[in-house]
């Protein structure tokens, strides 16, 4: 078997064998492809598409790459969730704890953000003393201990997708369905979970930005977790307007721990129950309403020993940004649009981001909303305030948001689009 070959069969649209994608996973895991090959294979996947055959052989091959996690001691259920990526995406903080409230486990395996994304891991580590980094066993521990658990995936799960996804990020072959699919379902199968939501955007803020795409993706991913056996959903989610009324990391955090009291923007409050009765239904999960657990206390009781048990300070106060700049209204009206990809990127240069995995992040810099679409507005008022340490980031942020808000005269008629668009599975 050679690389060569392997390249060439997929550049002219051929079927890619069991053994040509076992041995080139493989190889490519253990450096004995290198990554301008492999970059020509991912090329030529983007161009001409694999068959669900194909995807599912290349998605095990990743996962044969490297461990698999067990959590059967756990006694109970355990139930997972992944987003594919947006704007004010804080969802896995309250909803991790509030399913572990109800009766289910949840082994939240996250990561960083980048570009104009949220990275959960980013969010939390603006708690003080809190760690991403978890041995296997200090995992176990804490859900044993919490029901719950948010942490980074270890360098021994699907190495091969670690390799492959960030030589896919500098080669133009994002995109790819077939990769974005393995990528995330082999992760996903790796880390052992009984059941899973997807959460799948869609919108500018999104990965995915018209509805046909995400229903590819979207049953892609379906399709290779209920193979794997692997109870799967997917739920396919607004992403034009960024979620709830912040974007940062402090300021997410906030937010979140606000829905965890009962109270927080009704968007943040839809989509965390819906993503929540969606996990405990696939895992099998009867009982206690989720809503129930944000009015009495029980998913505020499990963030705040799943935060301590990760080294955090739940009681801490949380970073704020030495600088703020106010956006006003342009005009008066009905607001009818805030483009969430221009509001991603604003948080991303005020420093609540990152352009490559190595940068560091501001944790109080970010975006907070003070209007979403179908709101009334008066010109002049406060419409967004940029958060940041420093305050030279304020021009360059600022030109993201050229074009991102849209004012109707008052009175016009408008309904936002529905949290929930689609649901696969």
């Amino acid at each position: 078997m050679d690389a060569i070959s392997v390249i060439r069969a997929k550049r002219d649209r051929g079927e890619l064998t069991d053994p040509q994608i076992d041995w080139v996973i493989d190889a490519y895991t253990r450096g004995e492809v290198a990554d301008e090959q492999m970059s020509a294979l991912a090329m030529a996947i983007l161009l001409n598409g694999m068959t669900a055959r194909e995807i599912s052989r290349w998605t095990d091959a990743m996962i044969r790459s490297g461990e698999r996690m067990d959590f059967s001691s756990l006694g109970v259920p355990t139930a997972d969730k992944h987003s594919t990526g947006g704007v004010g995406d804080k969802i896995t903080l309250p909803l991790a704890p509030l399913v572990a409230a109800c009766g289910a486990a949840v082994p939240q395996l996250s990561g960083r953000g980048l570009g104009h994304t949220g990275g959960t891991l980013d969010k939390l580590e603006s708690i003080p003393g809190w760690r991403a980094l978890l041995s296997n066993e200090e995992m176990l521990d804490v859900l044993h201990g919490c029901g719950a658990v948010i942490c980074a995936a270890g360098d021994g799960l699907a190495p091969a997708d670690k390799k492959l996804y960030a030589l896919r990020d500098v080669t133009g072959t994002v995109e790819a369905i077939p990769l974005i699919a393995s990528s995330i379902m082999s992760k996903k199968i790796a880390e052992g979970t009984g059941a899973l939501v997807l959460d799948v955007k869609v919108g500018s803020g999104a990965f995915m930005k018209n509805l046909d795409d995400a229903r590819e993706l979207a049953r892609t991913m379906v399709g290779l977790g209920r193979s794997a056996g692997v109870a799967t959903v997917a739920l396919l989610t607004d992403m034009s307007t960024p979620l709830g009324l912040t974007a940062g990391n402090a300021l997410e955090v906030r937010e979140s721990v606000e829905v965890l009291a009962g109270g927080g923007p009704a968007d943040v409050v839809e989509l965390t129950l819906a993503l929540a009765r969606e996990m405990l239904a696939a895992a099998g999960v009867h009982g206690k309403d989720p809503a129930d657990a944000l009015r009495d206390g029980s998913a505020m009781d499990h963030w705040r020993r799943m935060i301590a048990a990760q080294g955090g300070d739940p009681d801490a106060p949380l970073p704020v940004a030495r600088e703020q700049h106010v956006v006003p209204a342009p005009a008066t009206g009905v607001l009818t649009a805030l483009d969430a990809y221009a509001v991603g990127v604003t948080a991303w240069r005020l420093g609540a981001g990152r352009a490559r995995k190595e940068d560091p992040v501001q944790a109080g810099a970010g975006v907070e909303l003070h209007a979403k679409p179908g709101d009334p507005v008066t010109a002049g008022q406060p419409l967004l305030t940029l958060h940041t340490d420093t305050p030279e980031r304020f021009p360059y942020a600022l030109e993201a948001l050229d074009g991102a808000v849209t004012v109707a005269p008052a009175g016009t008629a408008f309904t936002p689009a529905p949290i929930v668009l689609d649901r696969i599975g």
